[in-house]
C-alpha cells in the first residue's frame, strides 16, 4: 500500500528553513503590543510591490496545529496606502484569506495596517487567548500579511516588538537592537518568522539549562505572578536531565538553540505547540507550585521538545506544503504526535519528571480510554488521524462514541509495542531508540526539513529489526480494532488492571478539571461544580439507565449532587441490590434514572506480572549520565 508518491518526495526532497540569499529588502513588520491588557495588538507592514494586482494572504493552516486555524475573524482596521494614498482592497468570494489590492503606478511598496483582536476564550491553541495584563504570547501569523506567488521560504521579514513599559521577553529569534522596550528582530525568512512566537511578561525568569550542554538551551518563563515563576531544584534537575536524555536518544540536534517558552497562567489556552528552535507551553498559573503539575504535567515540554525531531527536522511528507493556505494531510499524525507522544513519556520518566509510578500511571490511564472507546468499533484509527481538523475542537459530548484525537494516546501504545517486540526479537541488544538514532540522527547542520513518507518508517525499522512491520502497521493503525493495542504493556511484563480509589494523577486531573471520572463503572464523567454530564459510554449501565451528555444531575439517591453523594451512591448499590437513582434536569425537563450497577467504583491502574519479564522499567531507565558523572 503506497501512502505517499516518490515524485513528491523527489519535489519537496531537504528544504532550508534558511534561505542562503533572502530578498534584497525585506518586508517590515512592526507590532505594538502595549494594548496587550485588552487583548488588542496593533501591527504595520511595508510589503515591497511593483504596479498592478497584488494578491495577499492571511496564514491559514498554522503548522502543528493540524487545521485551518488562522484567526481570520479577529483581523480588524485593515488599512492599505501607497505613496500616502489609501488604497481599495477587497477580499476572495470563495477564500476568505485572499486579499487584492491594486498597486498603483509609481510605488514600490504597500504599506498596510492592521489590528488583531486577542480571542477570550481559553478553549483552543494560539486563536485562543494569549494575553493577560501581566503577559503575552505573540504568534507572528496572528499580525501579518505574505504576498502570493513567492515561497514562504524565499520572504524575508525584519520584526520589531514593542512590549509593555518595564516587561521582559523570550524567543528563539535573535535580537539586533533594543531601546527601551522596542525590539528589533535579526530579519528571517517568513517560515522562521512564524516558527518563533515571542513571550512577554511583568514576571519573567530565565532558566538556563544544562551549562555543560551545547547548543544552549534555556526555558524563559512569564507568570501573572512572581510566585509562579518558582521551580524547584527537583524540577531543574528534570529539566537539565531532559537535555542529556535527548541526546542518548537522538545522538544529534537540528537547532542553533533552544528556548522552551514557558507560560504561567489561569487566563490563556493551555496548550503545547511546537516549533523548531523554541515551544509554546502554556500551564495553569501555580502548576509548578500546587504539586499536581509534575506528576501530570512534565511531559509537555518533553513533547514539546521531541518534535523539535519529529514534526520539525522530520515532518510528514503531506505536512510539507508550498505556503500556509495549502491544506495539509495527516494521514501519519500517529508519527507526528503518536511517536512523540511515546518519546515524550519515555523522555520525561528518563529525565526524572516522572516517578516510574507516575508513567505507569499515565500509561494506565491511557490505555483504559482507548480500551473503553467504542468509537473504536466503527472508526479505524487512523480516521481520527486524517479527521483532525473536526476532532480538534474538543466536543466532549459522546466522545467515546465519536471518538477524539486518539492518534496520539493509542499510536504510543503502537509504538511501545514496537519497542518491547524490537527488543524481545534482538534479546535486548536493539530498541526503538535504534530506530530515533536513524531516523532522526544524522549532521548537526541546523534547522532544515526533511520530509518522510510510510515507506521511509517502515524502511527504518527494518533496519533496527528484520520484520513485517508493515503488516504491524497497517493492521493496527488502518484497519478496524474492536480492542486497544495491549500488547506493548503485557509484554513488558505489566497488565492493566482497575482499582477502587483512583491514582493519585486521576485525583490531581479530577481536582483540576472539575470533573468525577466514572467511565470505566457505570460509564459516565460528570462536572463536579454544575453536575453536567460531559460524556456517556455506549454499553455502560448510565448509558442502559437513558442518560446522556449535556443533562445536569440534580439529586443521587434523593440528595442533592455532590461528588461525595455520588461516591456515597456508588458504595451503597455495591453493598446491596438497590439501584442508584439519579434525578437530572434535560432542557426544560426533570426525570428520575435508575443505574443498576454493583460493582463499585473502578480506576484504572498497572499491576506487575511476575511470570515476564519486567521490560517497561529497562524502557523509562536513565540513559544518559549527568554532569556530575562525567
Amino acid at each position: 500500500m503506497k501512502l505517499a508518491r516518490c515524485a513528491i518526495v523527489l519535489l519537496i526532497a531537504v528544504i532550508s528553513a534558511f534561505p542562503a540569499t533572502p530578498p534584497a529588502t525585506p518586508i517590515t513588520l512592526s507590532v505594538d503590543a502595549t494594548d496587550a491588557a485588552r487583548n488588542l495588538f496593533h501591527a504595520k507592514l511595508a510589503i515591497p510591490a511593483s504596479p498592478g494586482p497584488l494578491t495577499l494572504y492571511y496564514p491559514k493552516w498554522i503548522p502543528g496545529e493540524h487545521q485551518p486555524s488562522g484567526p481570520i475573524n479577529d483581523l480588524a482596521g485593515l488599512k492599505f496606502t501607497a505613496n500616502g494614498q489609501t488604497l481599495a482592497w477587497r477580499r476572495d468570494d470563495v477564500s476568505m484569506y485572499t486579499l487584492y489590492v491594486d498597486v498603483p503606478q509609481g510605488a514600490s511598496s504597500v504599506e498596510v495596517s492592521l489590528d488583531f483582536l486577542g480571542p477570550a476564550s481559553e478553549q483552543g491553541f494560539t486563536s485562543s487567548a494569549n494575553a493577560t495584563a501581566r503577559l503575552l504570547v505573540i504568534s507572528w501569523n496572528q499580525v501579518l500579511l505574505y504576498p502570493s506567488g513567492i515561497n514562504p521560504h524565499d520572504l524575508t521579514y525584519a520584526a520589531r516588538l514593542t512590549v509593555p513599559q518595564g516587561w521582559k521577553y523570550g524567543t528563539a529569534l535573535e535580537t539586533t537592537t533594543q531601546n527601551g522596550n522596542t525590539i528589533d528582530f535579526r530579519p528571517v525568512a517568513l517560515t522562521t518568522l512564524i516558527d518563533s512566537p515571542v513571550i512577554s511578561g511583568a514576571h519573567f525568569k530565565v532558566v538556563e539549562l544544562a551549562p555543560d550542554i551545547k547548543p544552549a538551551h534555556r526555558i524563559d518563563m512569564a507568570a501573572d505572578s512572581e510566585a509562579a515563576l518558582n521551580m524547584s531544584a527537583n524540577q531543574l534537575a528534570g529539566y537539565n536531565q531532559m537535555i542529556r536524555e535527548t541526546q542518548a536518544l537522538f545522538g544529534s540536534r537540528h537547532y542553533r538553540h533552544y528556548d522552551f517558552l514557558f507560560t504561567f497562567s489561569d487566563h490563556v489556552a493551555h496548550f503545547g505547540l511546537e516549533h523548531h528552535e523554541s515551544s509554546d507551553n502554556r500551564v495553569r498559573e501555580r502548576a509548578l507550585i500546587d504539586g499536581y503539575f509534575p506528576a501530570s504535567g512534565a511531559g509537555l515540554l518533553t513533547h514539546e521538545f521531541v518534535h523539535s525531531w519529529n514534526g520539525k527536522f522530520r515532518r510528514p511528507a503531506g505536512l510539507v506544503t508550498s505556503d500556509y493556505q495549502q491544506p495539509m494531510k495527516d494521514d501519519l499524525l500517529w508519527v507526528y504526535e503518536g511517536l512523540t507522544t511515546y518519546l515524550g513519556e519515555i523522555l520525561a520518566a528518563r529525565s526524572g519528571l516522572y516517578t516510574a509510578d507516575e508513567f505507569r500511571q499515565h500509561l494506565a490511564i491511557d490505555s483504559a480510554e482507548m480500551e473503553n472507546n467504542r468509537g473504536r468499533e466503527w472508526r479505524p484509527l487512523v480516521d481520527t488521524a486524517r479527521s483532525t481538523v473536526m476532532l480538534q475542537q474538543r466536543e466532549t459530548r459522546w466522545q467515546a462514541w465519536r471518538r477524539s484525537s486518539d492518534f496520539y494516546p493509542e499510536s504510543a501504545m503502537i509504538w511501545l509495542e514496537a519497542d518491547v517486540l524490537i527488543r524481545h526479537m534482538t534479546h535486548g541488544n536493539r530498541s526503538l531508540d535504534d530506530f530515533c538514532h536513524i531516523f532522526f540522527g544524522g549532521p548537526n547542520n541546523g534547522p532544515e526539513l526533511k520530509p518522510y513518507t510510510f515507506d521511509d518508517v517502515v524502511s527504518t525499522l527494518n533496519q533496527v529489526a528484520a520484520y513485517d512491520w508493515r503488516k504491524f502497521l497497517l493492521d493496527r493503525i488502518y484497519t478496524i480494532q474492536p480492542h486497544a493495542p495491549m500488547a506493548g504493556i503485557e509484554n513488558s511484563g505489566w497488565k492493566l488492571v482497575y482499582e477502587e480509589t483512583p491514582g493519585y494523577i486521576m485525583q490531581g486531573d479530577e481536582q483540576v478539571r472539575r470533573r468525577l471520572d466514572l467511565r470505566y463503572s457505570v460509564g459516565m464523567r460528570i462536572r463536579t461544580d454544575t453536575g453536567a454530564i460531559e460524556d456517556v459510554t455506549p454499553g455502560f449501565p448510565a448509558f442502559a439507565a437513558g442518560l446522556g451528555p449535556g443533562m445536569r444531575i440534580i439529586s443521587v439517591n434523593g440528595r442533592e449532587f455532590t461528588s461525595s453523594a455520588m461516591d456515597a451512591a456508588m458504595l451503597a448499590a455495591k453493598n446491596s441490590s438497590e439501584p442508584i437513582v439519579i434525578t437530572a434536569q434535560n432542557g426544560e425537563f426533570v426525570d428520575s434514572y435508575r443505574i443498576v450497577y454493583h460493582d463499585g467504583e473502578k480506576y484504572p491502574s498497572l499491576r506487575r506480572d511476575e511470570s515476564k519479564p519486567d521490560v517497561l522499567t529497562d524502557i523509562i531507565r536513565a540513559h544518559a549520565g549527568t554532569a556530575n558523572d562525567r
